[in-house]
């Protein structure tokens, strides 16, 4: 349970950063939708980065469906571990949402009225998301910072090149639904952006490829043991020396 746990903390504290930039940003840009934007896909592209540093050794730093499922299929993720990941992804979410909220001494309970719809909106989460899943599953096998500095890059990237802003994740979908700041979207179009999600999580899952053929993701408790066997063996050395 562990792991799930660090998984929920995680996600909570990402959903906070993307919704606490969004009102933070927002309030000092006095209406300057651009600046509240840039503003916005910095601190959750640099906020993501620093999570994942934290979180991969402890969860493998997932924060998101779509990378549950994508290592599930492609990279040796346990099945029977998925639904725990996916319960705590979204109720981190929601409580990181609460905590942005409580932040800056708003209502906890919000409902967005923001309309985000249209077949533009749905493509750009198809794309957002393969791009996602696809930068994500190519930096298995390289250093260990690759990963959160392309991810928390892509991220901030993908903030401005899709009519969206990148939601690329469901259980950030639905959580930005229940906050009526800056970054939220109406609660009757989460459905359709996850679904574009999904299509964008399958194109991506293929064209990355059979996982056999590149190295096998650690579980946390593996990469633990194994950064454990990695130091002892350096110390070994140091003393024959």
């Amino acid at each position: 349970m562990r792991p799930a746990l660090a998984e929920a903390i995680g996600t909570a504290l990402l959903l906070a950063a993307v919704v606490g930039s969004g009102i933070m940003g927002a309030r000092l840009a006095q209406g300057n939708t651009a600046i509240a934007l840039l503003a916005k896909s910095l601190a959750t592209g640099f906020a993501l980065t620093a999570l994942i540093f934290a979180f991969a050794m402890r969860s493998g730093a997932h924060f998101n469906p779509v990378v549950t499922l994508a290592f599930a299929l492609r990279a040796g993720f346990l099945w029977r571990q998925v639904p725990i990941y996916l319960v705590a992804q979204f109720a981190g979410a929601l409580l990181g949402v609460l905590a942005a909220h409580a932040m800056f001494d708003l209502a906890l309970l919000q409902i967005s009225p923001t309309v985000r719809t249209g077949l533009g909106q749905w493509w750009s989460e198809v794309v957002a998301t393969f791009g996602l899943v696809l930068v994500v599953m190519a930096c298995r096998g390289q250093p260990p910072s690759s990963a959160p500095i392309a991810v928390g890059a892509y991220i901030a990237a993908a903030y401005w090149f899709t009519a969206s802003t990148s939601f690329a994740n469901p259980a950030v979908t639905l959580a930005r639904g229940f906050t009526a700041t800056f970054s939220g979207v109406a609660l009757r179009h989460p459905g359709l952006h996850a679904g574009a999600t999904c299509r964008g999580t399958a194109g991506a899952s293929r064209g990355a490829g059979d996982g056999s053929k590149a190295p096998r993701r650690l579980a946390p408790r593996q990469a633990r043991s194994a950064s454990g066997t990695a130091r002892r063996c350096r110390r070994a050395r140091r003393r024959a020396r």
